[in-house]
């Protein structure tokens, strides 16, 4: 928990009063010179900045400063500071699209600017106010615009971060923070279209725990799943399937979701893990839930048998008993980066668990799924003001 917080007004309220963040103070220093725009096939996801980023630091004593729109560069860092030392850094994924219309859009994005402020609250970072950042967020866009690739499954990722910034080896609070915001063009998941995934079911490593971070988007929450993943594929699969005992939560950094047969024959049901602590509530992930649930209701999907999205627990003993009943359908993970990918298999104590495989990689639910999603981000569908025009 913070020392302050945000009320909505220019001043956080607290130990004392300063300075909320405040978009009407941006202040904008352009790149002399801008950097050629590289082929669309050639992106390799994060790695390539655009010309510009965003930059606001928040100080105990005179709160969020003048943000600044500046030439993308390094940041310098005292050593002793508290993200170095105490892993006090926090981050949201997001994406900007070109629509047909030819502005540039996001999905969703009060959806993230909110989980990043429960993570800031987490680790008692600053808290900001999420409407200004998200004005902030849309101005450098707008600027970068250039940079947003217009071929379909392409789009420029947004990587919103703070870090605590106090220096010292005091184990304490960071009181001091840095928010940036850097952006980078990227490419579809699959370049060759998505194929059936095999997760490797691992037990022995957790991602997270009852208690613990890992329904927050922190940075301390991946590092610790990098050697189980390289042990993963070292076996032949693409990702991990985090398991807590016998309980499914997250798959490598995406939700996961089963399809099943009813007894009843009224439609399909649609599982995914529920929010029990463990597992980060993705945008993607609700937004699936959101529509299979509008599709229960009213069918818009052509085709698709009604869909019973419930969020439960799922251990693998289910997914066992499921496959054994010939109830399984198909499998998918979702998330930012990936949007809608199928599961072909799950490793598991020695065996592998198969899906039902599909021309096309994904199932009928998932591809209505993925599609849908897609055509909201790029502004060929318009549903519940998700697609966001930046201004």
């Amino acid at each position: 928990m913070a020392l302050w917080k945000t009320v909505g007004s220019k001043y956080l309220e607290g130990v004392s009063s300063v300075p909320d963040l405040d978009a009407s103070k941006l202040t904008i220093t352009l790149a002399e010179t801008l950097k050629p725009i590289p082929e669309a096939e050639t992106l390799v996801f994060g790695q390539t900045p655009t010309d510009h980023m965003l930059m606001v630091s928040f100080d105990p004593l005179t709160g969020w400063g003048t943000p600044e729109i500046k030439p993308y560069g390094p940041i310098p860092l005292d050593p002793m500071s508290s993200c170095l030392q105490y892993a006090t850094n926090i981050f949201e994924g997001m994406k900007a699209y070109i629509g047909p219309d030819g502005e540039a859009r996001l999905f969703r994005p009060d959806k993230n600017m909110a989980r990043l402020a429960r993570s800031a609250d987490r680790v008692a970072l600053p808290p900001f106010n999420t409407e200004e950042l998200l004005k902030l967020i849309q101005k450098l866009i707008t600027l970068e615009k250039r940079w947003i690739p217009v071929k379909q499954g392409y789009s420029l990722y947004i990587r919103p971060t703070i870090i605590g910034t106090r220096a010292g080896f005091g184990v304490a609070p960071s009181d001091h923070a840095l928010l940036y915001v850097v952006l980078s063009p990227t490419g579809p998941y699959f370049r060759l279209g998505p194929k059936p995934l095999a997760l490797l079911g691992v037990k022995e490593n957790v991602r997270a725990w009852p208690g613990g971070t890992g329904g927050h988007k922190l940075g301390l929450n991946y590092s610790p799943g990098f050697v189980p993943q390289r042990l993963a594929a070292k076996k032949g699969y693409d990702q991990i399937l985090w398991l807590l005992g016998d309980i499914v939560t997250e798959a490598g950094a995406m939700n996961y979701f089963v399809v099943l047969k009813r007894d009843d024959d009224d439609g399909i049901d649609v599982f995914t893990p529920e929010l029990d602590g463990t597992i980060l509530p993705g945008v993607t992930r609700m937004s699936c839930l959101a529509l299979c649930k509008a599709h229960e209701e009213s069918a818009i999907f052509e085709g698709l048998p009604k869909t019973h999205a419930v969020e439960r627990r799922v251990t693998m003993t289910d997914l066992k008993a499921w496959s054994k009943e010939g109830k399984l359908l198909e499998s998918f993970v979702v998330g930012t980066a990936v949007i809608v990918a199928p599961v072909g298999k799950i490793g598991h104590d020695e065996g592998d668990l198969m899906f039902p495989t599909f021309e096309g990689g994904l199932g009928p639910v998932g591809s209505a799924l993925w599609r849908r999603i897609v055509d909201i981000q790029e502004g060929k569908v318009h549903w519940d003001d998700w697609g966001v025009v930046c201004k």
